[in-house]
């Protein structure tokens, strides 16, 4: 079992609700199983920010020349000074997606979530063959939350 990482979470998000303890319980039960997961994330903190479409669309376009919403996007860290990445999550773009589809609003945000941390354990969803790869990846993680009871609540106000 690793050391426990520094996880420090920011909610910039005015409808989101959000148990801060469960999901560093989240976190903690998937760095318990870092060999099912190519070693997991690097060692060090994990910072785990909740936005709006507006302000992850905002990162998009400064840091990827793409202005446009989406789901989630990490930054890698750097190890050597103790940070293993950052992982940004449109909280408005989990609520529509749920909505639309008839999905639990919690069960597809930890979906962000998890599809971050793979993302810092390198894993990729560009090319289909790697896509599918990593949604195996998230499939068992979320197989190990629910075995675990540690699948994180969140509510969004409308």
């Amino acid at each position: 079992m690793t050391v426990p990482r520094t996880i420090a979470i920011a909610n910039r998000h005015s409808r989101l609700r959000l148990d801060r303890c469960a999901i560093m319980r989240a976190i903690r039960v998937l760095d318990g199983h870092l060999k099912k997961f190519r070693g997991g994330p690097p060692p060090g903190e994990l910072s785990l920010v909740f936005l709006t479409d507006a302000a992850l669309a905002t990162i998009h376009g400064n840091f990827l020349r793409n202005p446009t919403t989406t789901d989630v996007i990490t930054f890698e860290g750097y190890p050597s000074l103790g940070t293993a990445g950052e992982i940004c999550v449109s909280v408005d773009t989990a609520a529509a997606f749920a909505r639309k589809t008839g999905k639990d609003f919690s069960a597809e945000l930890t979906l962000y979530l998890v599809h971050g941390w793979l993302h810092l354990a390198g894993y990729d969803d560009l090319v289909p063959a790697k896509k599918r790869v990593m949604r195996r990846a998230e499939a068992r993680a979320l197989r190990l939350l629910r075995a675990a009871r540690s699948l994180p609540f969140f509510s969004f106000r409308c």
